[in-house]
């Protein structure tokens, strides 16, 4: 007998009201909460179209203090939060510019920037004030678009990644650069640098490697929700040729 539910067309199958994904990709039920003492926001650009393979809401969905907003711009980062923030320098926003920590010569996996795109001084006191960390969701040109429609992220502190590691996304979505990882991995490394818990990092990435595995067997009865990525050189969409995460940020 033929599987139903493979059978169903995609616009009839129900999505998860937590993780936005389509119930077949959905993996809410095995997530791990997670208390975390930086709160984190999520700029998610309003086009930002992969529900199959976007991390944003199941990433918040780990955190009590985890805030997603999708929109193009916000007043200040106390509007985009929906509550008072005192000094926005005490939130890091992962920075979407050139600078690259194998370009500086950075060895830390979490590099704190000045306004001229050097390596800060200080790094273990820029640190330590934290609050929060800042994450746009979307395509690189999304991103930037968020960047440059919130004029308030210049006062927040820039942080660049210098991940050991390159995304997990493998062959399902290419990555330009080294250091251009799904938005969940990036929230992995520096909110386990910086609050020094390495279990935040096995959480986050040990959620994503099993919505990549959902994924894949999803692809085998229902490539319309979880279509194969396109042959080398003729990317299926924009966000395939031009992507940086976090930047951010999937």
């Amino acid at each position: 007998m033929s599987n139903p539910t493979a059978a169903a067309p995609a616009e009839s199958i129900p999505e998860c009201p937590h993780c936005q994904k389509p119930m077949p990709l959905c993996i809410c039920d095995s997530v791990t909460p997670i208390e975390n003492r930086l709160a984190l926001l999520i700029l998610q650009h309003p086009q930002e179209q992969d529900r199959a393979l976007g991390t944003a809401r199941l990433l918040a969905k780990h955190f009590e203090d985890a805030t997603v907003r999708v929109g193009l711009s916000w007043p200040s980062l106390s509007k985009a939060l929906g509550h008072p923030v005192e000094n926005a320098s005490h939130w890091a926003v992962l920075y979407l510019g050139s600078a690259r920590a194998v370009d500086l010569e950075a060895e830390a996996e979490i590099v704190a920037l000045n306004r001229k795109g050097e390596i800060a001084d200080n790094q273990r006191a820029i640190f330590g004030k934290l609050e929060g960390v800042v994450l746009l969701d979307g395509t690189w040109s999304q991103a930037k678009a968020l960047w440059w429609r919130n004029p308030w992220m210049l006062k927040c502190q820039r942080v660049i990644l210098n991940p050991a590691h390159p995304s997990r996304y493998g062959r399902l979505r290419k990555e330009p650069r080294k250091d251009g990882l799904s938005t969940i991995e990036a929230a992995a490394t520096i909110l386990a640098g910086l609050e020094k818990r390495p279990d935040i990092a096995v959480t986050l990435n040990t959620s994503f490697e099993r919505m990549l595995a959902r994924y894949r067997e999803v692809q085998a009865e229902m490539p319309e929700l979880a279509p194969k990525p396109a042959a080398k050189g003729r990317s299926r969409d924009f966000r395939r040729r031009k992507r940086s995460h976090p930047a951010g940020v999937a």
